[in-house]
């Protein structure tokens, strides 16, 4: 078998710090003087100018934009936008089923190759970076730090953390142990990035994603394998492994109704994702095994949210 470091090197990584430049990790969050916006508890740098909008019914007065209103007849109240230091943590799936790929890399490359373009961005901005790096038995959290360093590690521990796990045969495990750890070291403020396949998501670890969106900028950052979206082409038997069997079954890709019901099951697994997403206010990408996730993250950080 392929090791994701033959596919993953530390030049490659350390070379995205060159694409990440000018680009900003963290989204712009705009906050007016109402009493009912949420801000960070972080210490900040100070409050920058953002817009104007139309008043709404408990602004505050003393932001009031005067020569607007004089202008246009109506009430106008600034908007700022708040300048500071943020944490940005990077919550990287290095389980069995990431150590896969039909065509491109593997999905725990492309986690890897994201991440750590969302890191170099990250401390470029003058942010700290901390990250947790899982497996079905193991785990690794990085704490928070400012500057290149906090980068190296980062990708040091990465390649370490997927070298070590790359042939572990481990039996499959949720993502509900790996969730309570991001709580746990998750402090309000932060922008959390989560890259995997989702696989073991129930719908009780729900909970813990909307918790964390609650508080935080969250993106999920959903990678697959284009066979989990289309079946190959048809003539032919395809030997797939199943659970708790050393045996292969063949799969009948000639049926169409297999291969509607296999195509039906992953949209309906994206778009609860994505539907997931939009309900607790966090963001949405997906990414194939084939595509180059970071000309993707950084299409998503400009804007752009598939």
């Amino acid at each position: 078998m392929t090791r994701p470091v033959d596919l993953l090197t530390l030049d490659e990584l350390i070379a995205l710090r060159h694409t990440a430049k000018g680009m900003d990790v963290l989204p712009q969050r705009v906050y007016s003087s109402w009493s009912g916006d949420q801000r960070s508890p972080f210490k900040g740098r100070g409050m920058e100018f953002s817009e104007t909008r139309a008043y709404q019914a408990g602004d505050e007065i003393r932001h009031m934009e005067w020569r607007v209103m004089a202008r246009t007849g109506k009430p106008h109240v600034k908007l700022f936008r708040e300048e500071r230091e943020r944490a940005v943590l990077l919550w990287s799936d290095c389980r069995r089923p990431m150590f896969h790929a039909t065509r491109g890399r593997l999905k725990v490359a492309q986690a890897a190759r994201a991440a750590t373009l969302a890191a170099w961005s990250a401390v470029q901005k003058g942010n700290r970076l901390g990250g947790l790096l899982f497996a079905e038995q193991n785990h690794r959290e990085l704490r928070p730090t400012l500057g290149d360093r906090a980068v190296l590690e980062w990708i040091r521990s990465l390649l370490q953390f997927t070298t070590d796990h790359a042939a572990k045969p481990i039996p499959q495990s949720t993502l509900q142990q790996p969730l309570m750890r991001l709580r746990r070291v998750a402090l309000p403020g932060s922008a959390i990035f989560l890259f995997s396949d989702f696989r073991g998501l129930e719908p009780e670890d729900h909970a813990h994603l909307a918790q964390l969106a609650r508080h935080n900028d969250v993106t999920l950052f959903f990678i697959h394998d284009p066979l989990e979206q289309e079946l190959p082409p048809s003539g032919g038997r395809y030997p797939v492994a199943l659970p708790n069997t050393m045996r292969p079954a063949l799969l009948h890709v000639d049926d169409p109704k297999v291969r509607q019901s296999h195509a039906a099951r992953f949209v309906a697994r994206q778009e609860g994702l994505r539907t997931l997403c939009r309900t607790i206010g966090a963001r949405f990408l997906s990414c194939s095994t084939a595509e180059d996730a970071p000309t993707l993250l950084l299409r998503h950080l400009n804007g752009h949210v598939s």
